[in-house]
Order: C-alpha cells, then sequence, then structure tokens
C-alpha cells in the first residue's frame, strides 16, 4: 500500500491532523452555571405586587443575585453584574456586599470575567460593571440607545436607571469594550443565545445557556419569580404586558426542565440546586 516509510509517515500525520481538526469541530461549547447571591430586601413584599393578576395575601423575599458561566472554551461569563455603593443603597431596607466579592467562592478572580451578558440596564442588574476591567460587555442596541437616550426625555421612561450607569456604559463604548446586539435569538458567543421581547425595559434580553445535561434559560428580570412562569403571570415592570406573558410561554416549550427557567430574585434558587459555597448554587455544570 505505501512504498515507503516517508510515504507513510506523511499519510499518518496527515490522519492525526484531520482527526484532532475534526474534533476540535465537533466539541460542543458547555458552560458550568452558578448563581451568586450578593443582597436581599429587608423586608417582604405582597405576592400581588410581583405578579399582575396574582390573589392571596401571600408575600415573598426579594433576593439579588447574578450568574456566572464558566465555559469549556476559555471563557468566564456574567449575565449581570449587580450593583455598587454609587446605587445609593438605604442599608434600612437592602443589605448587600459587593457583588464581585462573591466570585472568591468558586476561585475566580474579576478580571478573569471575559464578558458580561447585561440583561437590561435597571441599577441593580448594569451598576457593577466596572469591577471587571477586562469584560466585554454585551447589550441590546435597542435597550442602549433607549437608557442612554429617549429615556431621558421628555415622555421617556427612566424608572429603575441610574445616572451614573449611564455614564459606566458609554465609557464602556468608547473603550471599545461594548458589542451591541441586534434581535432576537443571536448565538452572541458560542454556545450562548439571546432572545427579546419581554419588554422589562425597552428590549431587555434573556440568555439561553448550552449545559449538560440540558439548556438552560437565565431569564433574569424577564421572569422576576418561579410563580410568574408557573401562573403565567406578567411583573407590573414591563412597556408590554402581553408581550411578557407571551414570552413567559416562550421560555416554557425552550426548557424540557421548568426549573431550568431561572428568574432574577427568587430565594427558590437556591433551595433547588445544589449548594458549592454559602449563597453559591450550580445549576448545570
Amino acid at each position: 500500500m505505501f512504498n515507503n516509510i516517508k510515504q507513510f509517515s506523511i499519510c499518518f500525520m496527515s490522519f492525526c491532523f484531520t482527526t484532532i481538526f475534526s474534533n476540535a469541530l465537533c466539541q460542543e461549547n458547555n458552560y458550568t452555571i452558578y448563581a451568586l447571591k450578593f443582597g436581599e430586601r429587608t423586608n417582604k413584599i405582597p405576592i400581588t405586587e410581583i405578579a399582575v393578576g396574582a390573589t392571596g395575601n401571600d408575600s415573598v423575599n426579594v433576593w439579588f443575585m447574578y450568574y456566572l458561566l464558566k465555559g469549556n472554551n476559555g471563557r468566564t461569563i456574567l449575565v449581570d453584574a449587580g450593583f455598587t455603593a454609587d446605587a445609593g443603597i438605604n442599608p434600612k431596607f437592602i443589605k448587600y456586599r459587593q457583588p464581585d466579592s462573591m466570585l472568591q467562592k468558586i476561585n475566580i478572580r474579576p478580571e478573569d470575567i471575559t464578558d458580561i451578558i447585561v440583561t437590561h440596564p435597571h441599577w441593580d442588574h448594569i451598576g457593577g460593571i466596572d469591577l471587571y476591567p477586562n469584560a466585554m460587555v454585551w447589550m441590546q442596541e435597542d435597550d442602549y440607545n433607549y437608557f442612554v437616550g429617549k429615556a431621558w426625555q421628555p415622555g421617556g421612561n427612566s424608572g429603575g436607571f441610574n445616572q451614573k450607569d449611564v455614564i459606566k456604559i458609554v465609557n464602556r463604548n468608547l473603550d471599545k469594550k461594548l458589542t451591541l446586539v441586534h434581535g432576537d435569538d443571536k448565538e452572541i458567543i458560542p454556545g450562548i443565545k439571546v432572545f427579546v421581547g419581554a419588554k422589562h425595559t425597552f428590549e431587555s434580553q434573556y440568555v439561553l445557556v448550552n449545559s449538560k445535561p440540558e439548556k438552560v434559560i437565565i431569564a433574569s428580570d424577564n421572569c422576576w419569580f418561579y410563580y410568574n412562569v408557573e401562573n403565567l403571570l406578567p411583573i407590573p415592570i414591563t412597556h408590554d404586558t402581553a408581550a411578557y406573558t407571551k414570552n413567559l410561554s416562550r421560555m416554557r416549550t425552550m426548557v424540557t426542565n421548568q426549573d431550568l427557567i431561572i428568574p432574577g430574585h427568587d430565594p427558590l434558587i437556591f433551595s433547588k440546586f445544589k449548594k458549592v459555597a454559602l449563597d453559591v448554587v450550580q445549576i448545570e455544570e
């Protein structure tokens, strides 16, 4: 078959290279997912304030959290960034620690963060972006434009926005550390897609993550609590109540296990999944 050793060696090396290259192409990008709680409200709120159409006298705790995605591809990604002291929090109502301090519990440094996917620019989700100096920030273009522009014009809606965060995200853009995403069902990073339509802010987004054994939706405030998605009840803060409800239904079709629709403020996340440290759970691996 081979006329000489040199011809055999060339063929063998070619086979090895092809095999290695094919395996690299076929390797699926997967992420280990963590939820990290860094704060909470000091008082419960009525369930009627977190779901339009809810009835009864139940009340719920509100926790503040963000999410870390540790990829097998070298990416270390945050979904949302929490907030810092310049949010002007009254400690009588909210207690918290600086969100980046939570990363040490899973042996991650703030400078290790390669990307931050901002689901929406409310103060408790975007205010911490400057804690991660090396990260590329990903944000919906329409949400960005509204946040830095029309929200502050007559007739605009700046509720939940912090003026200091406008400066932060504009500076990120000037530093070429912001990527604007336009539209729905976009793979922005290998193994990670973003979706829009809930209209919590002008064009808030949620995140579908490749993980094992199943994909996970990081809904953030596109679903505040499991109660919202279980009962298909929208939250009161949205530009379009019907669109918000429609997207709750859509999320339910995107995963096989409804627990894997991870809401933005629900303490139940920390009892449904494996605890790996105080106030840190591992959702999937």
